[in-house]
């Protein structure tokens, strides 16, 4: 296997998990928390932003290199 693409997926694969694993940590925060519906609701959508930007910054970076 060319090493490029072993990069490839392994860096796709463990982002999935960190994100996957980021989710987790902030469900167990507002579970422990008592954050209610509208805090749990609150932490993932700071979550979901971080997750946007960097689905928005893969997405030009790939447009400006003509991917």
């Amino acid at each position: 296997m060319d090493p490029e693409v072993f990069e490839h997926w392994m860096m796709t694969g463990l982002i999935v998990g960190l994100v996957g694993f980021m989710a987790f940590i902030v469900w167990d925060l507002a579970k422990k928390s008592n954050a209610g519906k509208f805090g749990t609701m609150i932490l993932f959508f700071a979550l979901g932003l971080g997750v946007l930007g960097f689905v928005i910054k893969t997405v030009v970076i790939g447009s400006l290199e003509g991917i």
